[in-house]
């Protein structure tokens, strides 16, 4: 390839991967491929994109390339390649020093597709030519008419309006800013909502002009192709067209403090919330872990000193009493990556008793040595993690691809932060030779590039931040000149028809798309067998798991009452936490870790599609074993069941302490999902539970048994034991497993010793909890209910206030699937909603960040909007879907495009421990093959009429009348007819 220069090779053995790094001669660019045999094929390009001040101009450029180019002239393509590709990954990721264009696609016809709309994305976008694209993604005021006030509005600006209202992400973001006062890291790259309105379309275009250049682009191709045609069609058609240049995109240095530097800001808490031990602590110090061992040591140490259960540096915090929850480790992906250490739920004046804390602990654990057993355990971990690679839905070329990011960018080999091997084995002989106690020796005690932040609580600092905007808007409406505002409001009006505006169907012509006929018509099968061992029923999935057996033993919670269910819950929590009758809690999380792949504990309730009202409560407990492990797994299962020291109120204390802070960080951190949760449980059995384990009724009770404990500790470990007691039964059980055929044969030898051994280890438990507490009821065996044991509330149509500048609004309710059947062309329907009806009235329009819909078989369905600027509004908005159903209309290739990215959904690259969980899913729920296929038939065969006649479905949902929002206090009270009640969420 003479236009090309290949630079280095390499064989990265451990990913059975060639890979090979080229610099394109006329352009400058940088290329590098991973040619493998895995066909989710993943294409990236990224720029070096420096923030030089906090409007969010990266963000904003992220959002705003996508919105059409010169060979894709439509509005917003990257929605219509979201409803019509099979794209296994498709977004664009802004981060502190580069903005990253990934896609992935299992085929090949897609893929090309994909990396063409992208590659004109980046380098010819509408955006640079169009400054309403700026306005709409990034911020722009709004007038409605002469008497309404003046506002702010755009998709970013409330995204980080949303990201702001989150005290860990404040947190965060002052780190940076403290650590790096002098480069790029010490502002805001995805724009601070104060600064964002000081973004002009002219800085807005100079930044695009300057960092979206081939001499500032990193490609990344991984996969299975033919990498030399792809490197050839990149030249011909975008980099041949450019000249190097000099883009001055080097990320600066930042140079070491001679002391360390403080900040302290303020965060805002809800008018219920005490000021008192609310503040946070954080300690942070830059690591120059430039090469991959180094990097690698300090995931480790990060487990060891801070993350692990019990880990020396967080439980001396904890014993000291500073802070109700202590969290933080090493940070990277950045050219200076740093180590942190946090303190939440303390006071500003515990400061210096903090850092004295973190000082001397360091200083005797540098003395007297880490635990080695604690080392090997998180190097064992970190390993396996590795091996396995497994990333969820994240394709693992794209993970990769990431990574290699982590050195590339800053002038480092692609390939380095890949090849961890020998790196694994060196770690493991350096645990004996002091190696990470030097490292915390000279990286986190002996430097001075430190600083000190504190964040302190303040009451109604949302309000006054809002009053302070509306009058700051209010004065710059005042200063208008009559022409100014009519001005404003016809350029409101103008954004808005902008906004309405169909794509027209030659620009949308323009776009590649698949046909039906590229799309496989079968539907991936479920495939396991039942059977009996030793009388307990084991459902056996056979799958190609290279060696990992994936195992769960599935306890059915039917037994509990809806009283007790919560504890389940919190059993999920403490469960291999405490200690046990061998293990310390410490050392019960290293023998796990040095012996498996880990074990996890979890609640799900699966319904019974053929019959709503009917469900499966299961409380599961999974463990990744080797297959010579299974007598490990075994034993130590039946040693966390059934003889967990609950008793030991001290480390109960600490537990419930993290716990009440780490579900409040997932609150705020997926409120959407929450405000759906509940609404459903007004009506849902499945609903319910989910919200007494793991929803909103579970924080709740997460505070009530927080408070309750200081007071009368045993009545919380006799609910532990009790539960237990009900849950952790043979003939309560049925076990599954996911592994190949000697995998399962491992397996068979040694589960009926398991059996044996379980059934008399519930006994023991039984008799040790009578010893312990006079008051403990033993389970006698009572019959187990086969219907649901949960009483429903009814809607209660809940409005739930926090400190956030933004809303989560959910609406959700049931069609009856007896009159009104699930079929597939729901799946179509969801896609129609989520990238038509919905993003045009609630983000494009409403500038909500987000907006999701979806349809179960049991014929529960939800609406709900991300980091919303409204309220009021949305629900109407979903009140208008039954006639924008009823009346839907679309054009043949619109209609393709929809049911192309129904099947892109649900033909998702599974790993294995996915598909283990969906076997597990599908078998208690009574999924068939011939269910699978029918759905997917009848969303291949989709027409206008059949979206048209889902009209009465999003009826019967909007007439179940549920609905609850979580979000702004000011705009839930300003619209409380909206809701039964209302209330603060945080107290």
């Amino acid at each position: 390839m003479k236009n090309y220069e290949l630079i280095e090779t390499k064989r990265i053995d451990e990913l059975s991967t060639d890979a090979r790094l080229y610099r394109h001669k006329k352009s400058g660019a940088r290329i590098f491929t991973m040619k493998n045999d895995d066909d989710n094929k993943v294409f990236g390009i990224a720029f070096r994109t420096p923030a030089e001040d906090s409007t969010g101009v990266a963000h904003i450029t992220e959002h705003s390339v996508l919105c059409g180019s010169d060979k894709f002239p439509l509005k917003d393509p990257f929605v219509e390649l979201a409803k019509g590709s099979l794209n296994t990954f498709l977004n664009a990721m802004t981060y502190p020093d580069k903005t990253v264009y990934p896609i992935a696609s299992r085929n090949d016809k897609d893929f090309d597709n994909l990396m063409n709309v992208y590659m004109d994305a980046v380098f010819h976008p509408n955006s640079v030519k169009d400054p309403r694209i700026m306005l709409q993604e990034g911020w722009h005021y709004e007038m409605e008419d002469e008497k309404s006030d003046l506002i702010y509005n755009g998709v970013v600006y409330n995204e980080m309006k949303g990201v702001f209202s989150n005290p860990e992400s404040v947190l965060e973001r002052y780190i940076m800013h403290a650590l790096f006062p002098d480069t790029t890291y010490g502002n805001e790259s995805g724009g601070d909502p104060v600064n964002i309105p000081d973004l002009t379309f002219d800085k807005f275009k100079e930044f695009h002009a300057r960092f979206y250049h081939p001499s500032n682009s990193y490609i990344f191709l991984y996969g299975d192709m033919d990498m030399e045609k792809k490197l050839q069609w990149l030249d011909k058609e975008y980099l041949s067209k450019y000249d190097a240049i000099e883009p001055n995109s080097d990320i600066a240095f930042q140079k070491p403090f001679g002391k360390m530097h403080e900040e302290e800001i303020s965060y805002s808490i809800g008018d219920n919330e005490s000021l008192e031990n609310n503040s946070y602590l954080s300690w942070n110090v830059v690591v120059d872990a430039v090469d991959n061992k180094l990097n690698l040591a300090f995931d480790i140490l990060d487990y060891a000193l801070l993350s692990s259960p019990g880990a020396p540096l967080k439980q001396a915090l904890v014993d000291a009493g500073i802070g109700e929850d202590i969290f933080g480790g090493f940070q990277d992906g950045i050219k200076q990556p740093y180590f942190t250490v946090t303190a939440k739920g303390t006071e500003k004046k515990e400061k210096k008793r903090f850092l004295e804390i973190i000082n001397s602990t360091l200083k005797k654990l540098v003395k007297e040595g880490l635990d080695k057993k604690t080392l090997l355990a998180a190097i064992n971990h970190d390993e396996f993690q590795y091996r396995e690679a497994d990333y969820g839905r994240t394709p693992k070329g794209l993970v990769y691809s990431l990574t290699s990011l982590d050195t590339w960018l800053y002038g480092g080999k692609p390939w380095e932060y890949l090849e961890c091997d020998r790196f694994y084995k060196e770690l493991r002989e350096d645990v004996e030779k002091g190696y990470f106690e030097k490292l915390i020796e000279k990286y986190l005690l002996n430097n001075d590039h430190s600083a000190m932040v504190i964040l302190t609580p303040e009451k109604g600092l949302t309000e006054k931040r809002e009053k302070e905007l509306k009058k700051k808007l209010s004065d710059i409406k005042a200063k208008m000149t009559p022409e100014e505002i009519k001005k404003c409001i016809s350029d409101t009006r103008m954004l808005k028809e902008y906004q309405a505006e169909p794509t027209s169907e030659e620009a949308l012509n323009t776009l590649p798309l698949l046909s039906i006929s590229d799309i496989n018509r079968k539907a991936d099968k479920f495939d396991w067998k039942e059977n009996r061992l030793s009388d307990t029923l084991v459902v056996n999935t056979e799958l190609n798991t290279r060696g990992i057996a994936y195992l769960r033993f599935n306890f059915n919670t039917s037994t509990l009452t809806e009283e007790e269910l919560p504890y389940a819950g919190f059993l999920k929590t403490v469960l291999g936490y405490m200690d046990t009758e061998k293990h310390t809690f410490q050392d019960l999380t290293s023998d796990i870790l040095l012996n498996a792949g880990g074990i996890n504990f979890d609640t799900n309730a699966y319904p019974d599609i053929s019959n709503y009202g009917r469900y499966t409560g299961i409380f599961s407990v999974e463990i990744k074993l080797l297959y010579d492990g299974f007598r490990f797994g075994f034993d130590i299962i039946d040693e966390i069941l059934h003889t967990t020291k609950f008793e030991d109120r001290k480390r109960m204390q600490e537990i419930l302490n993290e716990t009440r802070s780490r579900e409040r960080m997932r609150v705020e951190g997926a409120s959407h999902s929450f405000a759906v949760n509940r609404a459903t449980s007004y009506f849902s059995g499945t609903g319910r539970y989910s919200d007494l384990t793991g929803g909103i009724g579970y924080y709740q009770f997460i505070n009530r048994i927080s408070d309750e404990f200081r007071k009368d500790p045993k009545k919380l470990v006799r609910k532990l034991w009790e539960v237990s007691d009900k849950l952790f039964r043979v003939e309560n059980m049925f076990v599954s497993i996911a592994a190949e055929k000697k995998g399962y044969e491992a397996f068979s030898k040694d589960f009926p010793g398991f059996i044996k051994n379980f059934a008399s280890g519930a006994l023991k438990k039984q008799e040790n909890s009578k010893k312990l507490d006079k008051d403990y009821r033993p389970y006698k065996g009572e019959k187990v209910s086969e219907g649901p044991q949960i009483e429903l509330t009814g809607n209660l149509n809940e409005g739930f206030k926090t400190p956030s500048q933004v809303n989560y609004v959910a609406r959700t309710g049931l069609f009856d699937i007896k009159k009104l059947p699930y079929t597939g062309s729901l799946r179509v329907l969801k896609v129609i909603l989520n990238y038509q009806y919905l993003w045009l009235n609630l983000r494009v329009k409403g500038g909500a960040y987000g907006c999701m819909s979806g349809f179960g078989r049991s014929g529960e369905g939800y609406f709900v909007s991300y980091r919303d600027p409204h309220l009021k509004e949305t629900l109407d908005i979903y009140q208008g879907l039954p006639e924008y159903v009823r009346s839907f209309t679309t054009s043949e290739r619109d209609m393709t495009k929809y049911i192309i990215g129904a099947i892109s959904e649900m033909d998702t690259p599974r790993t294995n421990s996915a598909k283990a969980a969906l076997t597990v899913s599908a078998f208690v729920s009574k999924v068939s093959n011939d269910m699978l296929q029918k759905e997917r038939d009848q969303v291949l065969a989709t027409k206008e009429e059949d979206i048209r006649k889902l009209s009465d479905y999003m009826e019967a949902i909007l007439e179940k009348g549920a609905a609850c929002t979580i979000g702004n206090g000011q705009l839930i009270e300003e619209n409380k007819d909206k809701f039964h009640t209302t209330e603060e969420l945080f107290k």
